[in-house]
């Protein structure tokens, strides 16, 4: 019982540092990587492989079987003893050991294995492949939540901003030194300015719950980030991102190019598996077996005996005929089951040949079709490799407009933010309208928002090509 306390309090406790942890983004990687479900399936599908690798493994080793049957049989059968055809119900059993090895195929089974061991380091590469999409997507989600708590920062600083100037106007109005219309305008903008802010809010718990998609945690269980300064996250130079490097270097070092390059290797020796199935193979047999009736008897002695063979009729009088020598008469005893089974007891080895001649073009067929594996998955990788190369040039033309859209909206702020406090201050003496106040206002706003998305935007592209190098994520 005690046990049970404490392993329930160590449970409870364990719980709870889990639920009180602080996420950021190598804890985030590392759990998605493990836990996330479509990960879990790939990693399922490697090891059925690895099981299909076992069995090709094994088919090398003789084979062996052992048979026991048991029957009871009425009617007109053949006596165990004499053989002759009797009515009777009897009993039997009957057990054999079979054995067979192949002895040579033309190495069709070692091709096998040998197409199965790439097919498994394929399955495996795959694995790599799922973890770092799951990676890459579990990386956008959490730069997605640093972006919505920093869009919701600058919302709740718009709220208090405009909280302050409505106050500020409603004793003004009070005083008579402003018109009520003033006072109105504000009221609607704090209104706006609350709903962006709530929708801020609520892109946080939105991209909190995609997160926790990816990781395959529950939806309901607390979670918290760590929020880094994205000023403070490292970032390559674009000068060491150039696509035709990061290209270069991608071949080697991602997953689907691997998991393409093992897959033809595997359909190469399948090939040769299929073209050595259509030769001849030798293999051996061997086979002991035995029986038991219980109807079965054995001669236990005889007795000498001259009767009658019959009688004939010769002129209206009937005659004995007897043999002209007396013969004996076997007498018969119930055999025993182990006696039965010694009695019985029967072996036999051979040799088997197995020549392919006529099987309705069946090897013949999967061996073309194994050469058109090979040209389909030759086909797959060029596809592949065209598409990475695609994907590495889009995504650093993506980081350069990124880029500059940033150092764009960086200035935008900067221009803003300079016409909303001069604006400010012509409205605090009078010389500005709330109306124009609010529009200066909104447009520092929206360039805020615009520099945060534009900032992140290019955080994560940088990091896209940082990952297609084989730099891994790392904030």
């Amino acid at each position: 019982m005690r046990i049970l306390i404490l392993s329930a309090f160590f449970s409870i406790s364990a719980t709870a540092v889990s639920a009180q942890q602080t996420w950021n983004l190598k804890t985030i990687v590392d759990y998605a990587m493990k836990n996330n479900i479509g990960v879990k399936q790939t990693e399922v599908q490697a090891r059925i492989q690895a099981l299909t690798l076992k069995q090709s493994k094994l088919s090398q080793y003789p084979n062996a079987s052992f048979a026991l049957s048991g029957s009871f049989n009425n009617g007109n059968n053949q006596d165990p003893v004499t053989f002759e055809r009797i009515n009777t119900s009897f009993v039997q059993a009957g057990l054999q050991l079979q054995t067979s090895a192949d002895i040579f195929n033309f190495y069709s089974k070692r091709n096998t294995i040998a197409a199965n061991e790439w097919e498994l380091k394929a399955a495996i590469a795959n694995v790599g492949k799922i973890q770092n999409d799951i990676a890459l997507s579990a990386a956008n989600a959490y730069l997605q939540i640093l972006l919505a708590i920093e869009q919701e920062k600058i919302t709740k600083v718009q709220v208090a901003q405009t909280t302050e100037q409505l106050n500020n106007t409603r004793k003004q109005v009070q005083a008579g030194t402003l018109p009520e219309l003033n006072l109105v305008q504000l009221e609607a903008q704090l209104a706006l300015d609350s709903v962006n802010y709530i929708n801020a809010k609520g892109a946080i718990t939105q991209s909190v719950l995609t997160l926790k998609t990816f990781m395959n945690v529950d939806a309901a269980a607390p979670f918290e980030v760590e929020t880094p300064p994205v000023e403070s996250i490292p970032l390559e130079p674009m000068s060491d991102l150039q696509p035709d490097i990061v290209y270069q270097q991608a071949l080697t070092n991602q997953p689907l190019q691997q998991v393409n390059a093992f897959r033809i290797k595997a359909a190469e020796k399948t090939k040769a598996a299929a073209k050595g199935a259509m030769y001849p193979s030798l293999s051996a047999f061997g086979n002991f077996g035995s029986r038991y009736n219980n109807q079965g008897r054995y001669v236990v002695g005889s007795t000498l005996v001259s009767p009658p063979l019959g009688n004939v009729e010769i002129g209206g009088v009937k005659y004995s005929v007897f043999p002209l020598e007396p013969y004996n008469v076997p007498s018969y005893s119930k055999r025993s089951l182990p006696g039965q089974l010694g009695d019985n007891f029967n072996q036999g080895v051979g040799l088997s040949l197995n020549v392919p001649i006529f099987n309705a073009g069946t090897l013949r067929t999967n061996y073309e079709k194994s050469k058109l594996n090979i040209d389909n998955l030759e086909l797959q990788k060029l596809s592949d490799d065209q598409k990475l190369k695609q994907d590495i040039y889009q995504a650093h033309n993506a980081a350069v407009i990124a880029l500059e859209k940033f150092n764009a909206s960086k200035k935008s702020v900067y221009s803003s933010q300079q016409t909303y406090d001069f604006a400010n201050k012509r409205f605090e003496v009078g010389m500005l309208n709330t109306f124009d106040l609010i529009t200066t206002q909104n447009n520092l706003l929206r360039a805020k928002l615009e520099y945060t998305i534009n900032q992140f935007d290019y955080v994560f592209k940088m990091k896209v090509l940082e990952f297609y190098k084989g730099l891994g994520l790392k904030l």
